[in-house]
Parts: structure tokens; sequence; C-alpha cells
């Protein structure tokens, strides 16, 4: 009989716990409803958290909180590209109303009888030119967008860097007289070479070395070297007027460091050759080093 009785008051005893358990276990599944519904509501931004010691539950926020900073990320990167693709457009337009204005305006200048002969072909010049621009903007911006594509096809092949530089730096000989720049090259005797896309890697450095040239107040050194894990190409080129801001935004679409400078292109140079690099799975990034800009290619073995 006291057996009998000592086993009911153990069964009591453990009903009343599994009970309060279960009861605290919904009471905290309420809870984490009520904070969830606020955060869904948008009337906090605070993490998940839990009153009741339980394992399960403490694994459950913890997922909880990081699929919230997931989607804090997600959010806060579709906000950076809903405005960076805002930007885009008011440059596309503004870069297409100039020449195209332009353009327009000397038309009607040649529609006059008036003209001399020499006046005639100055303006016809001047709307070649115009015209000129415009081409290189849309063949830019159509690059771009194609490069950014998934499915943007790549021949990933074995490139010895130390042939491709020197054939790509003298199709620059002309751009680096006209601009009385001297080209320091920097290659090591042995061989030197990555897995990348030929054509790829050649529109990188001369995207690269038209920036140089444009933008140099002095001479331009290109060099490439090998480190036990990666190999690096480095092109460095004195600009004292390129601040930290400069920096930062040197890789973004249609960003000019110098706003007065109208030339051809549109500040996709740099855009173009940052995507070209990461789609061969490599990395491009800019630094100042004792007032000289250093754009270094990075590939990783």
């Amino acid at each position: 009989m006291r057996g009998i009785l000592y086993l009911t008051v153990i069964s009591i005893i453990a009903a009343l716990f599994f009970l309060t358990r279960l009861f605290f276990i919904k009471k905290e599944i309420k809870n984490v409803t009520i904070q969830l519904n606020q955060i869904n509501q948008h009337q906090t931004e605070k993490k998940i958290d839990i009153a009741f010691i339980d394992k399960d539950l403490e694994e459950l926020a913890s997922e909880i909180n990081q699929q919230i900073d997931f989607t804090k990320q997600a959010n806060a990167e579709k906000r950076r590209t809903e405005n960076e693709l805002k930007q885009a457009i008011a440059n596309i337009s503004h870069d297409i109303r100039t020449p195209m204005t332009s353009i327009l305006g000397y038309i009607q200048f040649l529609e006059s009888d008036e003209l001399s002969q020499e006046q005639r072909n100055e303006y016809t010049t001047i709307v070649k030119n115009g015209a000129l621009r415009l081409k290189v903007l849309l063949e830019d911006f159509f690059e771009l967008s194609i490069i950014e594509s998934a499915d943007y096809p790549l021949k990933i092949e074995r490139i010895k860097l130390n042939h491709v530089v020197p054939e790509v730096l003298v199709g620059f000989y002309e751009p680096f007289h006209q601009r009385g720049i001297e080209p320091i090259l920097q290659l090591p005797e042995e061989e030197i070479a990555i897995k990348g896309d030929s054509s790829a890697v050649k529109r990188v450095l001369e995207n690269l070395l038209n920036n140089a040239i444009k933008h140099s107040t002095g001479n331009v050194s290109i060099r490439l070297k090998k480190s036990q894990s990666s190999v690096q190409l480095t092109i460095s080129n004195p600009a004292d007027q390129l601040t930290e801001k400069d920096i930062f935004l040197l890789f973004d679409r249609f960003y000019k460091a110098d706003q007065t400078r109208t030339g051809k292109g549109a500040g996709l140079g740099l855009s173009i050759a940052k995507s070209l690099m990461k789609k061969m799975n490599g990395d491009l990034t800019a630094e100042m080093q004792a007032e000289h800009l250093v754009m270094k290619c990075e590939w990783r073995e």
C-alpha cells in the first residue's frame, strides 16, 4: 500500500513538473511571438530575448536573431543598391544631356548660311567630338551591364603576366609620350602566371593605365610580384589631389574625383576593372601611400 502511495506521489510531482514546464514554455513562445510581431510592425529593432532558460528555446531565439541580422543586412544592401541606381540614372542623364545639348546647339549654328568655311569646319569638329563622347559613354555603360550579369562568359586559362603586362604597355606608348610620363616597369625574372581570362586581364590593365595617365602628376610605376599566397600587380602614380573620400568612392559607378574633367569617359573604367577582377576571383583595391595612388590587382592561389 505504501509503495502504491509513493508511486502516486512521485507521478503527481512529475506531472506537476512537466505541466509547470509546459506552462512556462507556452508563455515564452507567446512572448517570442509578441516580440516578433513588434519587429514585423517596425515598432522595435530589438533582438529576441527569452526569460525562461531552455536549451531548445535558446537555440530557436539564436536562429531567429541571426535571421533578423540577415534581414537587416539585406534591407541595407537593397537601400544602397536603390540609391546607387538613382544616382546612376541621374549621372547617365547628365552625361548624355551635356554633349547632346552641345551637339544640337552647334547643328543649329551649322544650318546658318552666314558661317565661314573655317567656322563650319570648327563646329563640325565639335559635333563629331560630342558624338564620339556619347558613343564611348553608351559603350562603357553597356559593357558594365554585360560584365555584371550572372552569365558573363569567361575563358579561364593559365596566363603569363610577364608577357601580358609589356604587351599591353606597348600600346600606351603614344599616350605616355603625349603627357610626358615615363613608365617605370618592374618585372621579376621568374615566370609569374595566374588563372584568368586573357581579354579580361588586358581590359583591367588598360583601364588602370588609362586612369593613371589621365590623372597622374608624375611618372607611373608598374610592378609585378609573387608572394607565397598571391600574385600582385600594382600601378602607382602621384595623385596629391586625391583625398580619403575619393579613395573610398573610387570604384563607384560614374564617380569622378576631378569633376572639372569632362573627357570622353563617364567614370566607369575603374568599376569595369573591379567587376572583371571579381569575375576572375581576384580583387582590385586602391590606397594612398605618400601622396601616391596605388592600385593593386591581386590573384590568390
